[in-house]
C-alpha cells in the first residue's frame, strides 16, 4: 500500500501579502490626505463667504430707505445692524464699513479661521457705485487660488 501524503491547507496570509496591502493603503493615504485638506480649506473659505452674504440684503434695504431703524443714511452700521453676528465658525471676525449711501464703497469682510491654509485670509464683499457686490479675497500665508469661492477673485 502506498503511503498517503497529507495535504496541508494554507490558512491566513503570508507576511509578504500583508506588507503589499499595507504599502497600497499607505500610497492611497499619501494621495488622499492632501486632497482632503484642500477640500476642507475651500469649504471653509466658501463658508466664510456664506456667513457674510446675508448682510447684503440689509445693506441694500438701508440704502433704499435712507437708513435702517434709527441709523441715518450717513451712518456706518455695526455688524448686528445688517443682521450678522461675529465671530462665526468660519470667521474669527466680521467687519462692516461704509454708509447707507448709493455711491458704493460699502464693504462686509470676514477674516477666515480654521484650516491653517486659509486662516488669516479675508473674504470681502464690496459694493460698486452701480449697485453690484463684488467678492474678493485678500490672501493669507497658506492661501492658494484653488480655495477661492466661486465668483471671487484674489486681491
Amino acid at each position: 500500500m502506498m503511503k498517503e501524503m497529507n495535504k496541508q491547507v494554507q490558512k491566513g496570509f503570508t507576511l509578504i501579502e500583508l506588507m503589499i496591502v499595507v504599502a497600497i493603503i499607505g500610497i492611497l493615504a499619501a494621495i488622499a490626505i492632501p486632497a482632503y485638506q484642500d477640500y476642507v480649506a475651500r469649504s471653509q473659505a466658501t463658508a466664510g463667504l456664506a456667513d457674510i452674504r446675508g448682510g447684503i440684503t440689509a445693506f441694500e434695504e438701508g440704502i433704499q430707505r435712507g437708513g435702517i431703524g434709527s441709523l441715518a443714511a450717513s451712518a456706518t452700521p455695526a455688524v448686528g445692524d445688517v443682521g450678522l453676528s461675529s465671530p462665526t465658525n468660519a470667521c474669527s471676525g466680521i467687519t462692516v464699513s461704509g454708509a447707507f449711501s448709493d455711491n458704493g464703497g460699502q464693504q462686509i469682510s470676514c477674516t477666515l479661521t480654521g484650516n491653517p491654509k486659509v486662516e488669516g485670509s479675508v473674504v470681502n464683499l464690496t459694493r460698486t457705485a452701480e449697485g453690484h457686490w463684488d467678492c474678493s479675497v485678500t490672501a493669507g500665508n497658506g492661501w492658494d487660488d484653488n480655495y477661492l469661492p466661486t465668483g471671487c477673485t484674489t486681491s
